[in-house]
C-alpha cells in the first residue's frame, strides 16, 4: 500500500502490541529522548539509552494482503486481530497506532545523522472479546524495521524483524482498566513506543564506580 510519511513533531505521550494466552516477552525499557535515560538493571549497573539519530521522518506500511479476522474466538488464525476500536478499516487503525507510537518514541531524538525510519507491519494480534472478558492474553506485534539516511538514502540499519509483546488484561481486570481510561489502544501504543525506543537507541552500561562521571542534568533515571 502507499506509504505514509510524517514529519516528527516535538511531544511525548503514552501509549503497543497481540493476543493469545501464551508467552509474554514485554520490552519495558523507557527513555527520555532529550538526552539519556536509565532503566534499572540487576546489581549495581544500569542500562542507559541515548539518542543516536536525528529522526526526520517515519514511514509506516501496513500491507493490504495481511489477513484480518473479526471472529470472536480465543485465537483467530489471522495476521491482524484488533478489537480495541469500533469495527472499521483495521489496516488504517493499525497504521494509526504505529504512527502515534513511533512518533512518541522518536519525538525528541535529535542527535546524530538525519534519518528516516521505515516500519512494515507483518502481524498485529490483539485479543478478541471472548479472550478480553475471560482469561486475557497477550498483545503481539511484529514488524520489519530499517533506518535510512534521510539526506543520502544510504541504508544505515538493514531491515530486521522486531517483535513487541504486552500483557492483555482479562475479565474484571480488563473492565477496571477500561473504566480507568487505560484502553487497549493505550496499552499497545505504550508498549510499542517503549519497544521502538529500545530498538533505535544507543545502549551502554554504567557501573556504580563511574556513575558520578555523568552529568546528572543530562540523565533521567526511570524508576
Amino acid at each position: 500500500m502507499k506509504a505514509t510519511r510524517i514529519i516528527i513533531a516535538l511531544g511525548l505521550a503514552f501509549g503497543l502490541s497481540a493476543c493469545g494466552t501464551s508467552d509474554l516477552a514485554s520490552r519495558n525499557v523507557s527513555m527520555n529522548t532529550t538526552d539519556l535515560a536509565a532503566a534499572n538493571v540487576e546489581g549495581a549497573k544500569r542500562l542507559y539509552l541515548a539518542a543516536q539519530y536525528d529522526v526526520r521522518e517515519i514511514r509506516i506500511e501496513v500491507p493490504r494482503d495481511l489477513k484480518v479476522s473479526e471472529a470472536n474466538m480465543f485465537y483467530p488464525s489471522a495476521d491482524i486481530v484488533w478489537r480495541g476500536e469500533p469495527r472499521g478499516d483495521r489496516y488504517q487503525q493499525v497504521h494509526s497506532i504505529f504512527t502515534d507510537a513511533f512518533g512518541m518514541a522518536t519525538a525528541k531524538m535529535k542527535d546524530g545523522p538525519p534519518v528516516m525510519i521505515v516500519a512494515t507491519v507483518t502481524r498485529f494480534h490483539g485479543v478478541t472479546e471472548k479472550t478480553r472478558y475471560t482469561v486475557g492474553g497477550v498483545f503481539n506485534m511484529k514488524f520489519d524495521l530499517s533506518v535510512i539516511n534521510a539526506e543520502t538514502g544510504e541504508v544505515i540499519e538493514a531491515t530486521r524483524p522486531v517483535e513487541v509483546n504486552a500483557a492483555a488484561a482479562g475479565g474484571s481486570a480488563a473492565i477496571a482498566e477500561e473504566q480507568a481510561g487505560r484502553t487497549q489502544r493505550v496499552v499497545v501504543i505504550e508498549a510499542l513506543r517503549q519497544g521502538v525506543r529500545q530498538e533505535v537507541s544507543r545502549k551502554y552500561e554504567e557501573s556504580a564506580t563511574s556513575r558520578g562521571a555523568i552529568d546528572p542534568t543530562t540523565l533521567a533515571a526511570i524508576r
